[in-house]
């Protein structure tokens, strides 16, 4: 497996696609994720990799929690945990229909490839507990020391999006301020997000490597 030499983001055609085919080998995930792109496979075409002309964006300066979710009665019933079970979380996100989308991105070789890149220290995962059972959930990738949400699922009302509070809450506390969403949904939208210029998210996102943070304690073993 060749390691891709992606081209420079700002040279992404007018839907954002910066580059066509290869595959999802760890190291070309990782130079996608350092220069803004990500992969977005597409049934029957070869493999697609985006940097959007805009990129959604959470600062937790702006973040918004709504006075339901701030009292939401699953506060009361949920545990939470970081990295506990991955694997579980990303087969969930895959199975979990989404409104006006057939299908899903998140295809069994997404599934191996960052379950790889978990084992490596580079992806991580939130999960949302009720009685020792999976409920919700999120994954997302650490781009040395910022973070691009990825995907997120619940079987428990407001199950996904406590957990995605209780990952902010852990990023913050790392010195993370903000958060790459990449396309803006009405959920993130609803939590204070907004869509910036593709060049004000690669300045920002190379700010943020630049700071060296470490979000996340090194796995034991990771490669």
């Amino acid at each position: 497996m060749a390691i891709i030499q992606f081209p420079d983001p700002r040279t992404a055609s007018p839907e954002g696609i910066v580059a066509i085919g290869g595959d999802l080998h760890p190291e070309s995930v990782l130079a996608a994720y350092r220069q803004g792109i990500f992969p977005w496979p597409v049934e029957k075409l070869p493999l697609l990799w985006f940097s959007p002309a805009e990129r959604g964006v959470l600062d937790f300066a702006e973040l918004h929690v709504p006075r339901s979710l701030r009292h939401a009665p699953a506060r009361r019933h949920l545990t939470f945990s970081l990295d506990r079970d991955f694997p579980a979380v990303i087969r969930a996100c895959a199975d979990t229909p989404r409104p006006g989308q057939h299908g899903t991105w998140i295809t069994p070789a997404v599934v191996t490839a960052y379950c790889r890149l978990h084992e490596m220290g580079i992806v991580h995962s939130v999960e949302a507990w009720r009685g020792g059972v999976l409920v919700g959930g999120a994954y997302g990738v650490d781009v040395d020391g910022a973070f691009a949400a990825e995907s997120m699922f619940h079987r428990h009302p407001n199950a996904s999006k406590l957990a995605l509070l209780h990952l902010i809450g852990h990023l913050r506390s790392r010195g993370l301020d903000w958060l790459d969403v990449q396309t803006l949904t009405p959920h993130m939208g609803r939590l204070g997000a907004r869509l910036v210029p593709r060049e004000s998210f690669l300045e920002r996102l190379t700010r943020t490597r630049a700071r060296g943070l470490r979000l996340f304690a090194p796995r034991p073993g990771a490669a």
